[in-house]
């Protein structure tokens, strides 16, 4: 290889850069699904001076080790990247790194395109917009209607509304679901159950001044201690989320109910299979009164060669009209205002889950979310790491209170 071409194949890895016809190369690191491979040819379509170059990662934790390597190694990241919202906070901790959005970005990319609390997400404390908002991850309730019946429960999706008014209304239906049937457990997991309490609460892992708060705030020991009694009353499958077990969990009726954000339909839909079709339901009642779980951002390091136009792509691809066509295509669930109203949104049902009208159920969702709760840095690590493995270990027989000591004591660790 000469040493230019082995100089522009270095180029290329590290980012954006430029063909010798003169067209920009602009790379994208995602994970999952985005939903945005259409979007991509559209938007060369009508730039054709750009060339997209898609980056695309299964899974979304080895995507953020990835990411933070590359950012510590201050080489290898791409013109975009995607952020998980639950790893947004280590990028704000590090938003030298990325460029203002609100600076670089095209005109007319304001606050008021997105939920408050979505656009408050991507704000660094010195009031920088690192992210634009991607999807979100508006909570709702699914079950298993046959498996309610069959308890003695109500199944109608506005008779379950009262079972699912507040946690302790939750847990009391689960009680009285392990009465009526056979070997099967209310939920999933703890650890699902834990989050997505955990997401309702006014003050998080960390305080505003990144502050750990895991042994002091009274509100997370509520939440284990309710939690962990359910697991002891037997109400936990114990099923690790998305491994192949809590994959088969769903085919196999473990369990009869699931903390659904807008995107767990898709995988419930896939894991549950044909045999399950009408028997799955969905209802716009949540314990708590709602939250969010899940979605991400897209940022522009500083890296980049071309942050202009990376900004400008990044903006295109999260605005309403685009958003719309992720959803279409993924069911990426939109965090903007405008698409929240679009006929395209508000009028999707889904057939898997009885006709339920699902784009307006979920956007109805959406907007019962009064703010966005303050992430620490490690505050994603702290959930995965330390919250999941410590009630794992409930769910095998420790005692809630050893648990709990090893969960705080593992949040520190992560905290220093």
């Amino acid at each position: 290889m000469t040493s230019a071409a082995a100089l522009a194949a270095v180029t290329a890895a590290c980012g954006g850069g430029g063909a010798d016809d003169g067209t920009i190369e602009l790379s994208v690191a995602t994970f999952g699904e985005f939903g945005y491979e259409e979007l991509y040819a559209e938007y060369e379509r009508q730039n054709p001076d750009v060339r997209i170059v898609p980056r695309k990662t299964g899974q979304g934790g080895p995507y953020h080790q990835a990411l933070f390597t590359k950012l510590g190694g201050n080489s290898g990241l791409e013109d975009v990247v995607a952020v998980e919202e639950g790893y947004m906070a280590d990028v704000l901790d590090a938003s030298q790194r990325f460029h203002d959005l609100a600076e670089i970005g095209p005109d007319g990319v304001g606050p008021e395109r997105w939920l408050d609390w979505k656009y408050d997400g991507g704000v660094d404390s010195e009031g920088r917009l690192i992210g634009y908002g991607t999807d979100i991850g508006p909570l709702a309730m699914c079950y298993r209607k046959d498996l309610f019946a069959e308890a003695g429960l109500p199944s109608d999706p506005e008779e379950v509304k009262p079972l699912f008014e507040t946690w302790d209304s939750y847990f009391e239906a689960g009680d009285e679901f392990l009465a009526g049937s056979d070997g099967v457990a209310w939920f999933d997991s703890a650890a699902q159950i834990f989050n997505a309490m955990h997401n309702q609460l006014e003050v998080g892992y960390f305080d505003e001044d990144n502050s750990l708060t895991v042994g002091s705030n009274p509100g997370i020991r509520e939440n284990w201690d309710r939690v962990t009694a359910a697991v002891q009353r037997g109400q936990s499958a114990g099923l690790v989320a998305m491994s192949n077990e809590w994959n088969s969990g769903f085919q196999e009726s473990a369990f009869a109910t699931k903390t659904c954000p807008a995107w767990m339909l898709g995988i419930i839909e896939g894991q549950a299979g044909d045999e399950h079709a009408g028997d799955w339901a969905v209802t716009d009642a949540f314990p708590g009164g709602g939250g969010n779980w899940g979605g991400s951002y897209l940022a522009v390091p500083t890296q980049t060669e071309h942050p202009e136009e990376a900004a400008k792509l990044a903006a295109w691809l999260t605005a309403p009209e685009q958003q719309i066509t992720a959803f279409e295509a993924s069911g990426a669930f939109p965090s903007q205002v405008e698409a929240l109203d679009a006929p395209e949104l508000t009028s999707t049902t889904d057939d898997y889950f009885g006709g339920a009208p699902t784009g307006e159920l979920f956007a109805n969702q959406a907007r019962k979310v009064e703010h966005a709760q303050y992430k620490g840095p490690g505050d994603g690590q702290i959930q995965e790491n330390a919250a999941t493995t410590a009630l794992q270990t409930v769910e095998q027989g420790a005692t809630p209170e050893e648990a709990w000591r090893r969960f705080v004591d593992s949040a520190e660790r992560i905290a220093r």
